[in-house]
């Protein structure tokens, strides 16, 4: 070990930022669908040499250390990115007569702007480096608090923040309802860090007993929470919900000449018996945007759906809704769900409030007019985001609550109401982005917010993945990626749960504050040492 981190230190030039695209590479083989965690530890070990590498001589200012360790922080994010969002492309080439010339930007554009959030982690834990354990005390509070800065700033990207790598299966999501995804992702970066210090030595029994203790808290905080679990609902009175999961190609959503077709597609599905044995279901769920047209401009569909729908069933479909603006001016559009009644009436709406930039609507719209770059979604002036997120109330009385598509992977944007809800309804296609690594990874971020809520999660996709995930994150039934059909289940149950949004932020930042303490108290030590 420690003849590989000398090399690794000591490597100049070219190889030393080969080396660092590589480590951030290799890091996003923990993602869905591969999800090798190993790959984190060694990829932060990497990191972790490299660091030690980029140190200058101690009479170097403030701007030349953080220079030094900001651009191996930047090449590191660089080549992590590139790896785990290359995906983003595929959305391009739906139409890709108009927009193939953007891939270099999905593909390249996008890792170089989220590479500059870990140079700057990489470049503020560069001024509080030591040569003991307190240096990844730094590189994990400083990860952690890129990786919350990435959730929000710019309207947020969280895509693949760290503690996702270490979350793969349910025992190992429980730590998220304590602490939250960026508590899990400082404390993630410290665990797969220590590695690196049984190639320097120095500090390594501290730094791997401290590691070796957080990460027996993580299995035990989650086999307790997992023994808190129900098994599956079996009571004859709970809401049973279908989820219908038609495969239908983007391409066919978007001809005008297929619409009609694929509308029926989602209605036979919808009309399926349920299997032998089994209760009818009391709620049907479409995907996002699954209607290709304006509903409430064609009667002739709802009453359709009246006709296929039995009494006293529900749908809940994802719909494009319109809404007159001021005269003169184009309709406002919305990404929506409705709750539609067998009597074909609409009886509840909520608007998507978080849209996607770029894909839904154009940030500095007037800028980029003028080179004639439009939306991904072609729609006249793009979507308008919602005032506010609406929960939708059932005749039934249960009560979900929205997150339509991009707006799962977002955990503080879920609010206080979620406690009074049924279940979390997350609608989404993501045919947009085809067999690749993007709807797994979607699918997870979606499982975590039941856990971090204690509320159930409804995940209905156009092409996948569609599940029915318990409040432990747990898949209780669910359909595969491209697995054309539907799945039937009651609702379970919301876990017993005393932690909030506020309570994960406090924990978060306490976590900062001692990491931060260990980080600066261990550099004081070391620049008493040069002197």
């Amino acid at each position: 070990m420690e003849r590989l981190a000398a090399r690794v230190i000591l490597l100049w030039g070219v190889r030393r930022v080969l080396l660092a695209v590589a480590a951030g590479a290799i890091g996003a083989l923990a993602m869905p669908p591969v999800g090798f965690i190993a790959a984190l530890f060694i990829s932060f070990t990497l990191l972790t040499w490299l660091m030690d590498g980029s140190a200058v001589s101690p009479g170097a200012g403030i701007f030349s250390r953080a220079k030094a360790f900001f651009s191996i922080g930047w090449w590191f994010g660089f080549g992590y990115f590139v790896a785990g969002l290359w995906w983003l492309g595929n959305a391009l080439m739906v139409e890709a007569d108009d927009f193939a010339w953007a891939l270099p930007l999905a593909i390249f554009g996008l890792p170089a702007f989220l590479a500059i959030y870990y140079g700057l982690a990489t470049a503020v834990a560069g001024l509080l480096w030591s040569d003991g354990f307190g240096r990844i005390a730094a590189l994990a509070a400083s990860f952690g608090l890129a990786e919350w800065l990435r959730g929000f700033l710019f309207t947020g990207f969280p895509w693949n923040a760290i503690g996702y790598g270490v979350m793969p299966i349910p025992l190992m999501m429980q730590s998220d309802a304590v602490i939250g995804l960026f508590g899990v992702s400082a404390l993630a970066v410290f665990v797969l860090s220590a590695p690196a210090l049984l190639g320097t030595r120095k500090g390594a029994a501290q730094g791997l007993m401290l590691a070796g203790a957080l990460s027996a808290a993580h299995f035990s905080y989650g086999a307790y929470r997992m023994s808190q679990a129900a098994p599956p609902a079996r009571d004859a009175a709970a809401l049973s919900v279908r989820l219908v999961q038609p495969v239908i190609d983007q391409a066919r959503k978007m001809d005008d000449s297929d619409r009609a077709s694929v509308f029926e597609e989602h209605l036979a599905l919808s009309a399926l018996p349920p299997q032998p044995g089994a209760k009818r279901p009391d709620v049907i769920v479409w995907p996002e945007t699954s209607v290709p047209f304006i509903l409430t401009q064609n009667r002739d569909a709802l009453t359709r759906i009246g006709e296929v729908l039995q009494d006293g069933q529900i749908l809940i479909a994802g719909v494009v809704r319109a809404e007159e603006s001021a005269p003169g001016k184009l309709p406002l559009y919305y990404n929506s769900i409705y709750v539609i009644d067998s009597q074909g009436q609409i009886i509840a709406a909520s608007d998507k409030v978080h849209l996607t930039p770029f894909g839904e609507y154009l940030p500095f719209e007037d800028f980029w007019n003028r080179f004639g770059i439009g939306n991904i979604v072609n729609m006249p002036g793009g979507f308008t985001s919602g005032n506010r997120r609406t929960l939708l109330t059932l005749p039934s009385g249960a009560i979900f609550y929205p997150l339509i598509c991009y707006e799962a992977i977002f955990p503080f944007e879920i609010g206080a109401d979620v406690t009074r809800a049924t279940a979390i309804l997350n609608i989404t296609n993501d045919a947009w982005f085809g067999d690749t690594p993007g709807p797994y990874q979607h699918f997870l971020q979606a499982r975590l917010r039941a856990v971090e809520t204690g509320v159930p999660v409804i995940r209905d996709a156009n092409n996948g993945i569609s599940a029915f995930i318990d409040a432990y994150g747990q898949i209780v039934r669910g359909l595969d990626y491209n697995q054309k059909g539907v799945i039937d289940s009651p609702l379970g149950g919301n876990a017993v749960s005393t932690w909030s949004n506020y309570s994960r932020e406090t924990y978060f930042w306490l976590i900062i504050i001692a990491l931060s303490v260990i980080a600066v108290i261990s550099r004081i030590g070391f620049k008493i040492k040069l002197n």
